[in-house]
């Protein structure tokens, strides 16, 4: 077997929007490179491939060209990153819920017969795990953070009116699942495929929601409505539609949770949005980060000592 490879790039090497549209832009590659065992992470807070050498000779200069990025040699080096990646150790929210899920989609289209395979699988389990252990868990979620900003909005005993959550992904559903629309009078979920969306939550969501289309929002104001947008797929056509029926709506705030920011600057400055990297939103990030960072290297040694006991584990090697 030749030399495991990995080269990355995250949120704290680049700035995260880079890395965010770099990431949308590198992501259709997956399918490809599924073919020759090559393991790529493409989130909106990294970048990341793995594989066997020769693999990554040719794919490196494509996903990397201008960005700066780290190396990472053998098996068991790669194990333990990808194992902190998934305890979300290395996550802009610390201790965040989503990444190992992102890190086993990931996985799902590469060969089990390539090594790579095994040990990411294994990686995640062990990360997972550990973050269950040490309670490396986040003290402000997604949901958490939507909670505080409504709360932040309705500070005078109003009440509010409708929830409207943009996009039906892994964020846009667990959302739902968190219950936090229940403080709403309504909550609207916000799709392009409204009958698909009602087939796959009909088991999993214990609540009534409305299922619309973007063209059919926004027909009157809302001043105590909120808007929370958890999608990154978003072309041209789509952003626009969202942009007209946003500004007619006119809702209390307009929380973006996408990795890339969805509205114009000209849209956006007539209306009250927040995204991920404004300062209120930092803030609740900030805080989240400093309660867990006693935590971390704790969180760390025991992944590296569960990972010493493994057959994949030898020393290190990290350029």
């Amino acid at each position: 077997m030749n030399e495991l490879l990995g080269l990355y790039s995250d949120h704290r090497m680049v700035e995260p929007v880079a890395i965010a549209q770099r990431s949308s832009k590198v992501k259709p590659l997956a399918t490809d490179l599924k073919r020759k065992g090559v393991l790529l992470v493409a989130t909106c807070a990294r970048i990341e491939i793995y594989g066997e050498e020769p693999a990554l000779k040719n794919v490196t200069s494509a996903i990397f060209s201008n960005l700066a990025h780290g190396r990472i040699e053998g098996a068991p080096a790669i194990a333990q990153r990808l194992a902190e990646i998934a305890s979300a150790a290395h996550s802009q929210i610390l201790g965040e819920s989503y990444i190992s899920d992102q890190l086993e989609k990931a996985i799902e289209p590469v060969d089990p017969n390539f090594p790579i395979f095994q040990i990411a699988r294994s990686a995640i389990a062990m990360g997972r795990a550990a973050r269950e252990r040490q309670r490396f868990v986040a003290t402000f979620d997604y949901d958490q953070i939507v909670r505080d900003i409504v709360a932040d909005r309705f500070a005078n005993e109003e009440l509010p009116d409708r929830l409207y959550i943009i996009g039906a992904g892994m964020l846009g559903r667990g959302l739902i699942r968190s219950g936090v629309g229940k403080q709403f009078r309504s909550t609207v979920v916000v799709t392009r495929n409204p009958k698909n969306l009602r087939r796959r939550l009909r088991r999993s969501i214990d609540m009534e929601l409305a299922l619309m289309r973007p063209a059919e929002i926004g027909y009157a104001r809302e001043p105590r409505s909120i808007v929370v947008i958890g999608t990154a797929d978003v072309n041209d056509e789509y952003e626009a539609t969202l942009q007209d029926a946003l500004l007619r709506l006119e809702p209390r705030v307009i929380l973006d949770l996408s990795s890339i920011p969805v509205l114009s600057e000209a849209a956006s400055s007539k209306l009250n949005y927040v995204t991920m990297y404004d300062k209120e939103f930092l803030r609740y990030i900030e805080k989240n980060n400093i309660a867990l960072a006693p935590k971390l290297p704790v969180l760390l040694s025991d992944i590296k000592e569960r990972l010493q006991k493994t057959q994949i584990y030898s020393p290190l090697k990290v350029t």
